[in-house]
């Protein structure tokens, strides 16, 4: 075998899916597999943001490249439409970037009806039945050496016993992490591995809230363990590693790319 890190990490003529694929996460994702090779397809609701986005990416010379489209998975019919649209551009698809998602924010006492089904339909179900509608073309993409891979978005919210006034967004990535071990083990036998990320604060619309100025987010960075917020490296790398050569023997982790903030605890509890 090969050991060098150009073959582990290579993913030259692999077909990768990135839903939200055009911000934060997603295009972190997203530039991580092109640049390791592989034909990137980009879709979220916004058509426009993907297409642009594709290009940007394309014009940066990495050794793959990237295509961006309408892709709304919130609806059973946005999944079947996503589906049909991948079908009729690719009859392979190697890796399944399940990355579409979106929070809600109210204190208790005042979080409301509505800001449950929004975020589990789009985060928990949307991910799940794009799965499934996904999985006769990953199956045919994958083999005993080269499975195929689907690595879900979960969130260290999804770990730790905090709501963040982000409840349902906090349960839902916890449902997600649950989902991916649930699917690596009945996947495993068709040669499909199915892993998680579970990220900390990185720079997206979804963090913004909480990195208003440079101020605001060296008081966000200081609360991570590790001192600092996620960086497009971080997403890139640990995508390269679980969709390539090099993470093809790992199935159902939750990989925590958080700085620390999975396994913060206080450290004076009994030596002071």
């Amino acid at each position: 075998m090969n050991l060098t890190p150009a073959s582990l990490f290579d993913l030259t003529g692999k077909v990768a899916l990135v839903t939200g694929g055009s911000s934060g996460i997603g295009r972190m994702a997203t530039e991580g597999l092109a640049a390791a090779g592989a034909r990137v397809l980009i879709a979220s609701r916004k058509g426009d943001a993907c297409a642009a986005v594709a290009n940007e990416v394309n014009a940066l010379g990495l050794t793959g490249s990237v295509e961006g489209f309408a892709g709304d998975v919130s609806s059973q019919a946005g999944v079947d439409a996503l589906a049909a649209e991948v079908a009729d551009r690719t009859p392979r698809l190697h890796i399944l970037m399940n990355n579409a998602g979106r929070t809600w924010g109210a204190p208790l006492g005042d979080f409301p009806w509505e800001g449950w089904g929004k975020v589990t339909d789009l985060n928990l179900a949307g991910m799940f039945q794009l799965t499934q509608a996904l999985l006769p073309i990953l199956s045919a993409s994958a083999t005993e050496d080269d499975p195929a891979r689907i690595v879900n978005t979960g969130s260290v919210m999804g770990e730790v016993e905090t709501g963040g006034s982000a409840y349902s967004y906090a349960v839902s990535k916890a449902g997600v992490h649950h989902m991916t071990r649930i699917l690596a083990n009945e996947l495993a036998a068709r040669q499909i591995t199915v892993n998680a990320i579970a990220p900390g604060p990185f720079k997206s619309k979804m963090t913004a809230f909480a990195l208003t100025d440079t101020a605001q987010a060296g008081r966000t960075a200081d609360r991570v363990p590790m001192g600092r917020l996620g960086e497009p490296g971080d997403i890139a790398g640990a995508l390269q590693y679980l969709c390539s050569r090099a993470g093809a023997y790992v199935t159902g982790a939750i990989l925590p790319l958080s700085g620390g903030i999975n396994v913060q605890s206080p450290a004076t509890l009994f030596s002071e």
